[in-house]
């Protein structure tokens, strides 16, 4: 079993901001599982449990806002009983620049508040990441935090879907052929033009 958690902020309110790319990913890939989208409140999180080639998957978007996201994420590894190379964390990232996707393990929090409360919960760095790069502040005298907690540009909605399909599918990739394989193909700009 995996178990696939979107980071983000619960509320209407942040519902397009940069902070909540990991709730959107996981919305679009369960709708394009399923027509039925009907997640159940469990364990501090909205959680649907589906199949992606076979394996079960249990999808999560923790309700606990992102700098309490590792309380969620523990009570979900602990209930569904998941080992830790089997847990993806998919977040955003402002240390790529936008549309950069990297799939990675066991690296630092690069201070971001909800991977840091997850290092802190499971006491180990140990586990899967999809880093969806929103890049740095446009304005230098504007603080991270009020970057992230702003809705993407409308320029950048226009490659979300791009972005998104392309970590669908390395979702998809990491669940049938494995960490190394899939970082290979992924990890990469895909407003790039590179092979």
């Amino acid at each position: 079993m995996w178990l696939i958690v979107g980071l983000g902020n619960p509320g209407v309110k942040y519902q397009l901001n940069r902070h909540n790319i990991g709730f959107i990913l996981v919305d679009i890939m369960v709708e394009n599982i399923t027509d039925k989208r009907s997640y159940k409140k469990d364990q501090s999180s909205e959680v649907i449990k589906l199949k992606i080639d076979g394996e079960d998957v249990v999808f999560a978007k923790p309700q606990t806002f992102m700098n309490r996201s590792g309380e969620a994420v523990q009570a979900l590894m602990s209930f569904y009983k998941v080992t830790p190379d089997k847990i993806l964390i998919v977040q955003d990232d402002i240390d790529q620049p936008f549309a950069g996707i990297k799939f990675q393990f066991g690296r630092g929090h690069g201070g971001h508040n909800g991977i840091r409360s997850i290092h802190e919960q499971l006491g180990n760095d140990k586990y899967l990441r999809l880093k969806i790069g929103v890049g740095r502040p446009t304005v230098p005298q504007m603080e991270v935090a009020d970057w992230v907690l702003q809705n993407f540009s409308d320029e950048e909605l226009k490659h979300i879907p791009k972005i998104l399909e392309h970590c669908y599918l390395g979702i998809e990739s990491l669940i049938k052929n494995g960490y190394q394989k899939t970082a290979t193909l992924f990890n990469k700009n895909i407003l790039e033009n590179k092979p």
